[in-house]
């Protein structure tokens, strides 16, 4: 799945997208960090607000968790939402 820069869907939509797709697949495991911002808008061509609201839709969702000086990590399974 890649970003579709002339597409209608808000590009932070597609960038969460594909965030939970990896998540669920397992390619980003739990209690493991998520990319940094820096490589998340150079892999995907995006701004920064783009990627914190990726991030910030995932983390209302339960996908992530924000730990303060530490990063981005994907949520224990039994936080994400996949278990419901």
């Amino acid at each position: 799945m890649t970003i579709d820069h002339e597409g209608p869907v808000p590009l932070y939509r597609q960038l969460a997208d594909l965030l939970r797709t990896k998540i669920a697949d397992g390619t980003l495991p739990p209690n493991r960090p998520i990319p940094t911002e820096q490589r998340l808008m150079h892999e995907h061509e995006v701004g920064r607000d783009t990627v914190r609201k990726a991030i910030g839709i995932l983390r209302e969702e339960g996908f992530v968790i924000a730990i303060q000086g530490r990063g981005t990590f994907v949520a224990p399974r039994e936080n994400s939402l996949e278990q419901s």
